[in-house]
């Protein structure tokens, strides 16, 4: 049995020595980047139109490749994205007469960047600042407790190249992680390759297939990197293709291989890197210490240590010089980098603070060192041991910084690793026999693939259940741990885990499709975005870091000129002291103290792990904006997928097997009142009472009758008219949630009032309301009436939460501070909402809203822990209890608290992943 072109009875890497093929020619452009438009161009009916759409396209400059179906109506086309644009070749569609449907107007791509080297607020939005400036990026966003960049720019202005660029030019390390969807993406090794021409025939042979939207070879390793569109090619075919580029005694073989993931890679690294400048700063640091600190505070182990060498000069100095050296400029290099680069685009950061306070204490210990040199009566205290023992300190506090924020993303790598390595895919007879089974892995799944899954085995990829009935466990997925029913026509989501029977699946979703990559693209976009509160540590930094030079300048004089001029007493300068060192001790702590890392840090850390922990607890966050809704042709509402699905099982039970169902023509959607369409010659509508008296359709006593019993029953009634005349009614039950009333009452104790907006008639909406305990009722409302309730509820100054599960409701989700959506309900509500519920549970509606709670209030925290630092600390620091206790904070000790800051407010985050849902109904 063929799929798509390849016989699934054969070994998926076998090499078809008996076909004949013709070999591409090398491409001129080869090592341009291909990009691929699909879109659907009306009226195509025969061979004829075909070749005028495809001729037209053509003609363009820069138009690679052009293939229009008949069959689906669609064209998919190849083209150089600097030559011709995909605005022009719709234009070219439509000059030959036809109607282009369906087109992506806007060539926009994304990209996600790697950025090392951002320390506080300050970087990141530097960082976006040169992204944003670069022409053709219409958006960026920079996330510091990620190292992140998302990217949206127009490839026909700029390239990837050119955004990596501009962050490198910022001050940053910077590599690419992603571009487009690298689940779309297949990883080959290659084989039988001997000379470059090999190279050369298997990219041309791959670029040639419709579908495939970039073909990168690295001829060093011979592995080639394919992206694709899934709709349109599968990987089988991509591997076949390969297979199928050799010739007579030329074979070409490739298998698949799994390249290394480059963030985890990446935060190894950077661990690892953190942690060896540690260590060597601390063989160093150390030594400088103990002959600083302590060994002349033992004597006589320490009298070797003043030795005079020259003049004043004696062996300590030299010793505690030649060990800091290393440690300010070879190991303290970064601060030095990351100092250039922030003045360079205008800012400060953490690195200036640094760079500055180590810098002075090295320098003005040189100064020393040249009067003892110089000198055989000058006495003076070295601060070579505040420069080393600082950067120490500060390498230490940036080691367990990234040590913590590598275990925020661990509800995210967890979710990654879910789907299987292997999956069996087998072909089925006519009758639905299975003929025959492969052992493949999952990367080579394509669309449409029948797939066995065994007790105990994970579902590879979302799809529709054909034969068998089992017990599927969704709750890596969704948090439910009751296992799911699955029969025939039942959907199963990917990284799910089946239970207790043998099921065959088909293949629906692939790739960047499958629910378990939708989820985990919204929650690293969760993670990138901004919450409102980061507004406040964006505009502090703005101004933080000169305010604190200001600080230690001016804390440097209040201590040198009254030292001076006599105004404190001089036994509280230490001996071996003058006032100048005295003061300047005191200002270098004041820059060091204050650090804007855990500012910066405060928000996003917590937002990162409450999304990944929300999401493990089915409470998916999307964060920013809801989404603009999309316009449906045909009616997803829960009542109509009701009747339907019982008309269905009706016609089977009483209808004849040749029956000719005809097709539904003009289909309307009436918001907020029901539908009306043609059915051969007849116009009917279906809906309520408001869509009846819309066309005038006059409803007998009999019926009105009806509507009244029902809808004191909670139930709402559907009328049917045909050609303008009432034909028939029918009562339908939304039955409540089991779990509404306890829902509803426990937001009662959380001071949060619940109103009910429904389209539903006043009798069916208050029969709901009285049963589940809302006083608040507003119903027979449309979808924009919904909407309006909403903004008339915020014009009081009240924050609304809506939640919903249909197109209906999709105005209202967008219109709500916070939209909801119940995870079963449709795909535009879904798409407009902030949160979506994945267990369609209600109590999850209080999951929600407690973990919002618990977030903001863990953010809180955070800013009381960073501002407490420097609001603290720095006063001590600048020396205010010296005076009256004797307590100052040496530099080195500053530090110290100033690591301690970062990490402790990375650890604070880290408590939320011991959050537990407040309300578990079955309990209550």
């Amino acid at each position: 049995m063929e799929k798509d072109g390849y016989d699934l009875k054969s070994p998926l890497l076998q090499h078809p020595n008996d076909l004949a093929i013709t070999i591409v020619s090398p491409n001129k452009n080869i090592d341009k980047r291909l990009r691929t438009v699909v879109f659907r161009v009306g009226g195509v009916t025969c061979s004829s139109c075909v070749a005028s759409i495809e001729t037209a396209v053509e003609r363009l400059d820069g138009v690679e490749n052009v293939a229009v179906s008949v069959l689906q109506g669609q064209a998919v086309v190849k083209y150089l994205p600097d030559t011709v644009s995909a605005k022009e070749i719709k234009e070219a569609v439509e000059d030959t007469g036809f109607e282009v449907e369906e087109f992506p107007y806007q060539e926009i791509a994304i990209c996600r960047l790697g950025i090392k080297g951002m320390a506080c607020t300050s970087c990141s939005e530097s960082t976006e600042r040169a992204l944003l400036m670069l022409d053709g990026v219409k958006k960026a966003v920079v996330g510091l407790a990620i190292g992140e960049a998302k990217i949206h720019f127009d490839p026909n202005v700029t390239n990837t190249d050119r955004i990596i660029e501009a962050v490198e030019d910022a001050g940053f390390v910077c590599n690419l992680i992603s571009s487009g969807s690298d689940l779309n993406k297949l990883y080959l090794k290659l084989e039988g390759i001997t000379t470059s021409d090999d190279f050369t025939i298997i990219q041309s042979s791959l670029e040639s297939l419709v579908g495939v939207n970039n073909v990168e070879i690295d001829m060093e390793e011979h592995k080639a990197t394919i992206s694709y569109e899934p709709n349109i090619v599968g990987p089988r075919s991509l591997v076949q293709c390969i297979q199928e580029a050799g010739h007579g005694l030329k074979t070409y073989h490739a298998t698949l291989y799994t390249p290394s993931r480059g963030k985890e890679t990446e935060r190894q690294h950077e661990i690892l890197t953190y942690r060896n400048q540690f260590l060597w700063s601390c063989l160093f640091s150390v030594p400088v210490f103990v002959f600083s600190m302590v060994l002349p505070m033992l004597p006589p182990y320490g009298n070797w240590l003043h030795y005079k060498v020259i003049n004043m000069l004696d062996i300590g100095m030299i010793l505690r010089w030649i060990l800091c050296t290393p440690v300010q400029f070879i190991i303290g290099k970064r601060f030095y980098t990351g100092s250039y680069h922030a003045l360079k685009r205008k800012s400060a950061n953490m690195d200036v603070l640094v760079a500055l306070g180590t810098n002075a204490a090295y320098f003005y210990s040189i100064y020393i060192m040249i009067k003892a040199l110089t000198s055989a009566s000058f006495e003076g205290n070295d601060f070579f041991e505040t420069s080393s023992m600082l950067i120490s300190f500060i390498l230490l506090g940036k080691y367990l910084e990234v040590m913590a924020k590598g275990k925020m993303s661990d509800a995210l790598a967890k979710l990654t690793d879910l789907a299987p390595d292997t999956a069996y895919l087998v072909t089925l007879d006519a009758d639905g026999i299975v003929i025959s089974e492969i052992e493949m892995n999952t990367q080579l799944i394509q669309k449409n693939d029948m797939l066995k899954i065994v007790p105990g085995a994970k579902v590879p990829v979302d799809g529709l259940v054909i034969d068998g009935q089992s017990h599927v466990n969704e709750s890596m997925i969704t948090g439910e741990a009751v296992p799911v029913a699955k029969k025939p026509g039942d959907k199963v989501i990917g990284g799910t885990v089946n239970e207790n029977g043998c099921v065959i699946i088909q293949a629906t979703h692939i790739g960047s499709d499958t629910a378990l990559s939708q989820i985990v693209q919204l929650i690293e976009a969760a993670q990138l975005a901004k919450a409102p509160v980061q507004k406040l540590a964006d505009q502090i930094s703005k101004f933080f870091v000169p305010t604190v030079v200001l600080a230690a300048f001016v804390t440097w004089l209040g201590w040198f000129i009254p030292g001076e001029i006599g105004i404190y007493p001089r036994i509280w300068i230490p001996t071996a002291m003058d006032a100048f060192e005295f003061a300047l001790q005191f200002g270098i702590s004041v820059l060091v103290v204050a650090c804007p890392c855990a500012l910066g840090l405060a928000t996003p850390t917590a937002v990162m792990v409450a999304t990944g922990k929300g999401a493990s607890q089915g409470v998916l966050i999307k964060g920013g904006n809801a989404l603009e809704n999309a316009h449906k042709a045909n009616s997803e509402h829960p009542l109509a997928k009701a009747v339907v699905d019982h008309a269905k099982k009706l016609s089977q039970k009483f209808g004849h097997l040749n029956e000719h169902i005809i097709e539904a023509k003009d289909f309307e959607v009436h918001p907020g009142a029901g539908v009306s369409v043609k059915n051969g010659e007849r116009t009917i509508l279906v809906g309520n009472k408001r869509l009846m008296h819309l066309f005038n359709v006059t409803l007998t006593s009999e019926v009105n009758k009806y509507i009244s019993e029902n809808e004191q029953l909670a139930r709402t009634c559907v009328l049917v008219a045909i050609d303008g005349r009432a034909a028939g009614a029918y009562a339908v039950t939304d039955p409540v949630k089991p779990e509404a009333a306890v829902v509803i009452s426990y937001l009662h104790s959380m001071s949060i009032s619940s109103v009910m907006v429904t389209g539903d008639n006043w009798a069916t909406a208050n029969a709901i309301a009285r049963e589940v305990g809302i006083q608040n009722v507003f119903a027979e409302t449309d979808p924009l009436g919904k909407a309006d309730k909403i903004k008339e509820l915020q014009l009081r100054g009240v924050t609304v939460a809506m939640v919903g599960d249909g197109i209906n409701d999709s105005p209202a989700l967008a219109a709500a501070d916070v939209g909801m959506a119940i995870g079963a309900g449709t795909d535009v509500a879904i798409e407009a909402a902030d949160v979506v519920l994945m267990k369609s549970n209600l109590e999850d509606v209080v999951t929600a809203i407690d973990l919002s709670r618990k977030t903001m209030s863990r953010i809180q925290i955070n800013y009381v822990w960073a501002l407490g630092y420097n609001i603290l600390g720095m006063p001590i620091a600048a020396g205010i209890l010296y005076p009256f206790t004797g307590i100052r904070l040496p530099p080195w000790l500053a530090g110290a608290c100033m690591a301690a800051s970062s990490v402790s407010v990375v650890c604070s985050s880290l408590l939320l992943q011991y959050y537990k849902k407040p309300l578990h109904v079955k309990a209550a």
